[in-house]
């Protein structure tokens, strides 16, 4: 019995040949993606600023900017400049004081749909041995499990998460020019 389907020996080998590449697609790139880039956990400890806090942080590329836990966040002019004081609790539970230049105030929408405004300074930020300068918003996040969420932004180009690994290495950024 003939099934009506007959396929040229051309069109075997062309559809073998697709079959091969979308099988090197598949697998070549995992190399291609982390080439020159950190491959970190979904979980990490960080260090900020040259006081060398070190927090737990939740890499999330689902925000754009990075998200920090600060304290009594008060704004202020010094010379003409926005600054902006706060307190952050290093993994000790002790709190360090902190100054920035404000670098801008952000919209940020809230899973209700909400938008709250947040003021938003420029730190470096250590995780394994990247170290990036980024925008960082600060906010109450004691309701959540983590005070620091770096964002996608702060990742981009450096860094691929894994996410069924958790805290893979230790901040090793030197402390010193962490602040510049």
């Amino acid at each position: 019995m003939h099934s009506g389907l007959t396929m040229s020996r051309g069109n075997t080998r062309h559809r073998l040949f697709l079959q091969l590449a979308v099988a090197g697609l598949l697998l070549a790139p995992v190399g291609a993606w982390s080439q020159d880039k950190q491959v970190f956990g979904y979980l990490e400890k960080v260090m900020v600023s040259q006081a060398g806090v070190t927090l737990q942080a939740k890499l999330d590329t689902g925000a754009d900017t990075s998200s920090l836990h600060a304290e009594n966040i008060k704004r202020f002019r010094r010379a003409g400049e926005r600054f902006v004081r706060f307190q952050v609790r290093d993994e000790e539970g002790e709190l360090i004081t902190l100054e920035r230049h404000l670098a801008r105030v952000a919209r940020i929408r809230r899973h209700d749909g909400d938008y709250q405004r947040r003021p938003v300074v420029e730190m470096s930020v250590c995780i394994g041995a990247v170290k990036r300068r980024v925008e960082i918003n600060l906010i109450d996040r004691s309701g959540l499990d983590f005070p620091f969420l770096l964002g996608r932004s702060a990742m981009e180009g450096a860094v691929v998460i894994d996410p069924e690994r958790t805290f893979t290495s230790e901040p090793s950024c030197e402390q010193k020019g962490m602040d510049e």
